[in-house]
């Protein structure tokens, strides 16, 4: 199971998949806004998103949990 962080503090913007999707490597999953920049986070391999640990607005730190993918 690989597990994708946060990789900055901020707020989520958007969720760009569903529990159970098919995501590729390299494909984004999440978008966080920071200092009014959208940053987009991806996936680091391919693989099925097995469970989705935040939701839009949510404000996450540093390293948080977002998703686990399988």
């Amino acid at each position: 199971m690989t597990n994708i962080v946060a990789s900055m503090a901020g707020s989520v913007w958007k969720v760009l998949v569903a529990e159970g999707e098919e995501v590729k490597e390299g494909q984004d999953v999440v978008i966080l806004e920071s200092m009014k920049m959208e940053i987009p986070i991806a996936a680091e391999k391919t693989g099925v998103v097995k469970k989705i640990h935040i939701k839009e607005g949510d404000f996450v730190n540093d390293d948080d949990l977002l998703i686990d993918v399988e």
